[in-house]
C-alpha cells in the first residue's frame, strides 16, 4: 500500500509523517529534534493523511472521533509554510479551513496540494523531512544484503543520472524491510520520476528489488 496511483508523492509524505509521529509517540520527545517534533503534528492535518489518500485497508485505520478535525499546531505550521512559499490562495483556504474544519474543505486543500501551481509547499515539506532525517543511521542487515544493496543503488543512480541529462527530475526513495522475517528480507529501492504537466503533478514509479 506504499503507493497510491496518481498521488504517489503525497502518499510518501504521509508515510514519512506517520513514521516520524511513531518515533515521537513511542520513543519520546527527548529522542526527537525540535524540527521532528514540529513536523510530527502534520499527522493531524487531514489533507495530508489517510483521510484524503486511503492507502491502508479500513480495518487497519485507528478510528478517530472526527478525523476531519485539524489541530491548531498543524494548521499553524501549514500557514507558516504557505507564507514562506508566498502561496496566497492556499493560505486563504487554510484560514477558511481553520474556521470550518470539515471534509469538504480538507478535500479542497488536498486537491490544491496535487496541483502544479502549489508544488512549492509540497517540495518544502519534502526538504524539511529530508533535513530532519539526515542524521538517521541506515540499518545493517549483513554483508550479503549490503553488497546487493550497493549494487542495486549503483544501478538506480545510473538511471537517475541518465534522466537528469534529459532534464527530468528523479528522486531515490528507500523502503527498508521489517526485521521479523530475516530469512526473506524484501528490500526495495524506488525511483520517483517527475512528469511535467500543466494542471496536476504526476510521477512515475520504478521499483528495484535487491
Amino acid at each position: 500500500h506504499f503507493w497510491v496511483e496518481g498521488y504517489e508523492y503525497l502518499r510518501q509524505l504521509e508515510y514519512r509523517f506517520a513514521i516520524l509521529r511513531d518515533k515521537y509517540d513511542y520513543l519520546g520527545a527527548e529522542y526527537c529534534t525540535d524540527e521532528e517534533k514540529k513536523l510530527a503534528v502534520l499527522t493531524e492535518f487531514p489533507p495530508l493523511n489517510y483521510c484524503c489518500y486511503p492507502a491502508v485497508p479500513e480495518k487497519y485505520i485507528v478510528p478517530r472521533e472526527n478525523p476531519w478535525d485539524v489541530s491548531k499546531e498543524a494548521i499553524e505550521l501549514m500557514e507558516e509554510l504557505a507564507a514562506e512559499c508566498g502561496d496566497v490562495s492556499f493560505a486563504k483556504l487554510l484560514s477558511i479551513y481553520r474556521k470550518h474544519p470539515s471534509k469538504f474543505w480538507a478535500k479542497r486543500l488536498a486537491i490544491m496540494l496535487h496541483r502544479t501551481k502549489h508544488r512549492n509547499i509540497a517540495d518544502l515539506l519534502t526538504e524539511r523531512l529530508r533535513q530532519a532525517s539526515a542524521g538517521y543511521p541506515r540499518r545493517f542487515f549483513g554483508e550479503d544484503v549490503e553488497q546487493r544493496y550497493q549494487k542495486t543503488l549503483e544501478k538506480v543512480k545510473k538511471r537517475q543520472a541518465e534522466l537528469e541529462k534529459q532534464g527530468i527530475r528523479a528522486e531515490i526513495l528507500r523502503e527498508e524491510p521489517f526485521t521479523i522475517a530475516r530469512d526473506s528480507l524484501d528490500y526495495k529501492l524506488y525511483l520517483m520520476i517527475w512528469k511535467e504537466r500543466k494542471r496536476n503533478r504526476v510521477t512515475e514509479i520504478e521499483e528495484y528489488k535487491l
